[in-house]
């Protein structure tokens, strides 16, 4: 029996304080930043480094993770994803995944995302999840929609981001409709 924590893919694993050279590269994209939630003031290499420190001792809470994405073939990091909204008496929480630039248009984010769900839904008894991504970023739209995630509404002019304000598409997906998509064989 493998890992829980590897796909086809991509391994996740706990943020090490060494991998924040990566992450600060990730983080002077400002598209990849836009992406994933909002663009941040430039981030000093000691800044970056505090961060990963932190990460690297922070010890799990209500299910909130945060976790690197790096690549089975390479070991090589190439993005984070999380959890967080997590509400178990709801059962659902909301997740979010950011792959660096270069890494991108590989199969990263679906396989991490599979991964990450299946932890969530199988181990820790989640029923629902939930993704909400900007109306312009028609990669993670498609991304969700190939996962099998159902579109639940759009939040009008929601969030400001490029000098406008931006729609955000909420997304879906129940334990149940995940297993039928991605049950392991």
């Amino acid at each position: 029996m493998g890992s829980v924590w590897v796909g086809e893919r991509v391994r996740l694993r706990a943020i090490e304080p060494e991998d924040w050279a990566d992450f600060l590269r990730f983080d002077q994209d400002s598209e990849v930043q836009r992406n994933a939630d909002m663009v941040h003031v430039p981030r000093s290499a000691f800044g970056m480094q505090a961060w990963a420190e932190e990460q690297a001792t922070r010890g799990e809470a209500d299910d909130k993770l945060q976790l690197a994405i790096e690549a089975v073939e390479t070991d090589t990091l190439v993005g984070a994803c999380s959890t967080d909204d997590t509400d178990r008496r709801a059962g659902r929480f909301s997740y979010g995944i950011a792959i660096g630039r270069e890494h991108q248009r590989n199969g990263y984010a679906s396989d991490a995302v599979k991964v990450l769900l299946r932890f969530m839904f199988e181990e820790r008894r989640y029923h629902k999840a939930e993704a909400g991504v900007y109306a312009y970023n028609e990669a993670s739209l498609a991304l969700q929609e190939r996962l099998g995630f159902q579109r639940e509404g759009q939040l009008r002019d929601h969030e400001f981001l490029a000098g406008a304000y931006q729609d955000l598409v909420v997304f879906g997906m129940t334990a149940e409709e995940f297993a039928a998509l991605h049950m392991r064989r």
